[in-house]
């Protein structure tokens, strides 16, 4: 028996009916025009309200988030993460098919940088900024000592972003690791997309040492 799908969660994290960005909210129309049956709307985050980790990604794809409603699943990136989170305890089965599949996340949670489709799936930096209240309130909720997990540029400038820090004293780099307030890392990781693991700049062992390390720092900070 299947259960309900996961609640939203708080209003700080997330508005399901946010119309904030115009040519998001013009982009959402025209695709639940043509998709009538995706979820076509804000994706809220997935995963334990009071996780440890906190994994950030872009925006919802096409046809995975945005169909479904749930980051990163129907879609190729979503292969690769829910395989490799099961690996490593954060999550209770190894593949995300629906919003009322019964996975569930522990310890860990996933989220966006922009929780709606952008067109060619590529935010402006305005929709970014507007998105970004949303993520400072989520990082808060990690508390003292939380892991965020940054995949590619765009979600690691966007943590940084709500942190109030800059590019240029933290640099991008898979696997790099830097120092947030409140005792906080910032862990990078290569976006797990097909493109990337298809031209092999991330490799499944790449992207599972970044996870492994994820775990590590995770047990560090609970114990």
């Amino acid at each position: 028996m299947r259960r309900a799908p996961d609640p939203d969660p708080p209003a700080d994290w997330f508005e399901p009916e946010c119309r904030r960005c115009p040519r998001l909210r013009d982009h959402l129309a025209t695709v639940r025009a043509g998709f009538p049956d995706y979820h076509a709307a804000p994706v809220p985050p997935f995963g334990d309200p009071d996780a440890i980790v906190l994994i950030v990604g872009l925006a919802p794809g096409m046809h995975g988030a945005n169909a479904t409603g749930r980051p990163f699943t129907g879609d190729y990136a979503g292969i690769l993460l829910y395989e490799t989170l099961h690996r490593f305890g954060f999550s209770s089965r190894a593949e995300s098919l629906a919003r009322d599949d019964g996975l569930e996340l522990a310890a860990c949670r996933i989220t966006n940088a922009v929780k709606c489709l952008p067109p060619q799936n590529k935010p402006t930096v305005a929709e970014v900024k507007s998105c970004n209240p949303y993520l400072q309130a989520e990082l808060r909720s990690l508390g003292q000592g939380g892991v965020v997990l940054a995949l590619g540029l765009v979600a690691h400038n966007a943590v940084l972003r709500a942190f109030g820090l800059t590019q240029s004293v933290h640099r991008f780099g898979h696997g790099a690791e830097h120092v947030l307030h409140g005792d906080r890392i910032l862990l990078d990781s290569y976006h797990c997309s097909r493109y990337n693991t298809q031209t092999r700049r991330l490799t499944v062992e790449m992207f599972r040492s970044v996870v492994a390390r994820a775990r590590e720092l995770a047990d560090q900070r609970r114990d």
